[in-house]
């Protein structure tokens, strides 16, 4: 590893460490040339699929893009940012373990549709009207009634 101080291309490890539930690894280092200690951090390069759109265009999976959509639905809504976090990471490891180069944004949105379900179903409805492009009231009845249909299943169980 290169040293930030001197540039000298040679240095040591004297610490390594577990972090970001062990995602990361951080290493304490010394340079073998002018003995100054820094710091690195070692982590695995995800490689996600690229989104098709509606339109056919691609793009790179944004995990910021994915995160601001779930905020908006969830706006005002008692959703933590842990439980959000977890169902942002949870969709990006669908999309990696999809093992796919591409996938559709219609899949996107149904993981995400599925995640916002279980956090919070007012939520779920709000990305549903504009996901799914609801056009009058019986469109949000329609849905309103399977969510309600899921909950009598789920308090049966």
């Amino acid at each position: 590893m290169k040293c930030p101080y001197c540039h000298a291309k040679d240095s040591s490890v004297s610490d390594s460490r577990l972090i970001m539930d062990g995602s990361q690894i951080r290493r304490r280092r010394a340079c073998n040339k002018c003995q100054a200690r820094f710091t690195t951090y070692e982590h695995i390069e995800q490689v996600m699929p690229r989104i098709i759109k509606r339109d056919q265009s691609r793009e790179t999976f944004d995990e910021n893009k994915l995160r601001a959509g779930l905020l908006r639905a969830l706006e005002k809504r008692p959703v933590s940012a842990d439980a959000i976090d977890t169902a942002v990471q949870h969709i990006a490891h669908l999309c990696q373990q999809s093992g796919e180069k591409e996938i559709s944004s219609h899949l996107l949105g149904e993981w995400v549709m599925e995640e916002l379900r279980q956090l919070d179903e007012i939520a779920y409805i709000r990305f549903a009207s504009v996901y799914r492009r609801f056009q009058d009231l019986d469109a949000f009845k329609n849905e309103i009634d399977k969510v309600l249909q899921k909950a009598a299943i789920k308090s049966n169980d």
